[in-house]
């Protein structure tokens, strides 16, 4: 089954020089998400472990990835991938000059693995309309593009 990924077409300010003409970026249109009973749903479709089992494991893989991350651990997800916590910070002159509150900012990093990373290759994409497009822009269009408060 042939799937593409669409994205439409926006038009980027640089914001280091806001009088410079707008440049046009893709940007992926999602076509949709997954949630995990749907994943439940579509694994079981796939095996012989009931939707409630997978269901269950899904929950607890949930969990058990949450207090391993706030344990420090790195999770290895095999060739899914990995994740681990980073942290951003601001320096300090001397390593005893460094504490907790120079700590700014912490993220949840991840790396796709192998399975993940061959995704990529291969890809097509299909160009769409914008699906939420800004509110100016909405009404420009209503009134036939001109202005009418002039």
């Amino acid at each position: 089954m042939a799937r593409n990924v669409t994205y439409s077409v926006s038009p980027r300010i640089n914001p280091r020089d806001k009088e410079a003409a707008p440049k046009y970026y893709g940007q992926v249109q999602a076509s949709g998400d997954v949630n995990i009973r749907e994943m439940a749903t579509r694994i079981q479709a796939s095996c012989t472990v009931t939707k409630a089992d997978v269901y269950a494991v899904l929950v607890a893989l949930e969990d058990v990835i949450t207090d391993a991350l706030k344990g420090g651990e790195i999770v290895r997800l095999g060739d899914l991938g990995t994740f681990q916590i980073g942290i951003s910070s601001k320096g300090a002159v001397t390593e005893e000059d460094y504490s907790d509150s120079l700590i700014t900012k912490a993220r949840i990093n991840f790396r796709p693995g192998t399975a993940l990373a061959g995704t990529l290759s291969g890809l097509t994409f299909q160009k769409v309309a914008v699906k939420y497009p800004k509110q100016e822009d909405t009404e420009e269009e209503e009134s036939g593009g001109e202005d009418l408060t002039a």
